[in-house]
């Protein structure tokens, strides 16, 4: 039972919400005190999903933060390609060994394509959450909601204001 709790209250404190060909994503990487890799090039979501906008589409993964707090993934639900993801609001979930928790979109947009390898390879989450475990990809109907969204040093600094707490 208080593994149970303490399961929730982590994916509770994440705010986690769930959502071809792989575009390779910056080498830059830093590490913040809590020891989660943050990539340089990307926005992130208080959240813990993370967006690398190329041109006319919109990468959306969950951070190797959230993939850490939740424990192996064991299984991802996302939308189906041509549909539309809203700012804020819940796209799929992930389920981990520890708990199951939503994936919010950090920004608005249709959806034009969907990584399929999760669904047999759930895991890719943990091992490559920037790369090979990203979730969807969109076209943005508003670039400018990229402003809102934390920068690397930024969302390193949530972190770990975060993990103090």
């Amino acid at each position: 039972m208080a593994l149970r709790l303490w399961a929730s209250s982590t994916a509770n404190a994440l705010r986690i919400s769930v959502a071809s060909s792989t575009a390779h994503l910056s080498p830059s990487y830093s590490l913040s005190r809590c020891f989660s890799t943050v990539v340089d090039g990307l926005k992130y979501a208080s959240s813990h999903e993370w967006v690398k906008h190329e041109g006319p589409v919109a990468t959306i993964g969950i951070t190797d933060h959230a993939q850490d707090h939740l424990g192996e993934v064991v299984f991802v639900d996302l939308p189906e390609p041509e549909g539309s993801v809203s700012q804020g609001k819940s796209f799929g979930a992930v389920e981990s060994v520890k708990a199951t928790s939503d994936i919010n979109s950090p920004i608005s947009g249709e959806i034009v394509e969907v990584n399929t390898k999760l669904s047999e390879t759930p895991g890719l989450i943990n091992k490559s959450p920037y790369e090979e475990g990203w979730m969807i990809k969109v076209k943005p109907s508003n670039p400018s909601e990229l402003q809102s969204l934390l920068g690397p040093k930024e969302y390193t600094k949530f972190c770990e204001e975060e993990e103090s707490h």
